[in-house]
């Protein structure tokens, strides 16, 4: 047995399933760069320079502040949603039914709740990981205005596991992947548009202000606002806290019940 071998042997047992999706990700990693650092300054450029030009002609629908700042903070948590959403749909089901790496991980001493706890676990620190890149983005377009942006890695962290558990629940019990199409079509795409990312929610009808406030990216786009901008609402911050929180916790039972149906029962 080598030394890294028995190195292994003293660690937590979920640790070894977290230690399996890095090692994966840095043979792959490059192919994240354009997601993580590429597309956000694209963005940025786009909609906030170019569009928001237009839109700073009218600052008071925004919040008096330039639409770039606006936006910007939108973007990072509707890209945390993207992230976390391709972390557990096509992956999960292909180590499930295709690659079958679970599978193989239930042959050692890992047990399905370390496998859930590892796929979770990068889940968090791929939000945390893409949270870090988008704000640098966002300070070089001058959209940072108070030191609490800090408090944006771990809040997409927080996000991306509230984002990543029910998602994985869902791929977990799947059969087939046509799913995920509706998924992405019908889930994602509708909370990237009408949660508070390109324009408020003032904007919206009374009956869809109300739905929006069950939806996660709404309470993260307003947190990840408020730390970038320094405009704190307690009463609306601490109720998107909680609720991030709430489906953090429901996911990880919904997803824990479905891994063990999938791979135990």
């Amino acid at each position: 047995m080598d030394r890294s071998a028995e190195a292994h042997l003293g660690w937590p047992t979920w640790l070894r399933a977290l230690w399996a999706h890095s090692f994966f990700y840095s043979r792959v990693w490059k192919g994240s760069v354009t997601t993580s650092f590429l597309f956000p300054a694209l963005y940025l450029t786009a909609m906030g320079v170019g569009l928001g030009s237009l839109v700073d002609q009218h600052a008071h629908l925004v919040g008096g502040v330039r639409y770039l700042e606006f936006l910007a903070p939108g973007l990072l948590a509707g890209t945390i949603l993207q992230v976390s959403v391709g972390e557990s749909t096509y992956p999960v089901l292909g180590r499930i039914k295709w690659v079958r790496t679970y599978w193989a991980m239930l042959a050692t001493p890992l047990s399905a709740t370390d496998i859930l706890i590892g796929h979770l676990g990068w889940a968090v620190i791929r939000g945390a990981m893409v949270s870090s890149m988008f704000l640098v983005v966002m300070a070089l377009f001058g959209c940072v205005h108070s030191a609490l942006c800090l408090l944006v890695v771990p809040l997409a962290g927080l996000g991306a596991l509230a984002a990543a558990g029910p998602t994985t629940a869902f791929a977990a019990t799947t059969k087939s992947e046509n799913g995920f199409a509706l998924l992405y079509r019908f889930g994602v795409i509708p909370l990237f548009l009408f949660s508070a990312t390109f324009f408020p929610l003032e904007q919206l009808p009374a009956v869809l202000r109300v739905l929006a406030q069950f939806t996660p990216l709404v309470h993260l786009v307003l947190l990840m606002r408020s730390c970038t901008l320094g405009e704190f609402s307690p009463v609306q911050n601490v109720f998107d806290l909680l609720y991030l929180l709430a489906l953090s916790v429901l996911g990880w039972h919904l997803a824990k019940r479905a891994f063990y149906r999938r791979l135990v029962v």
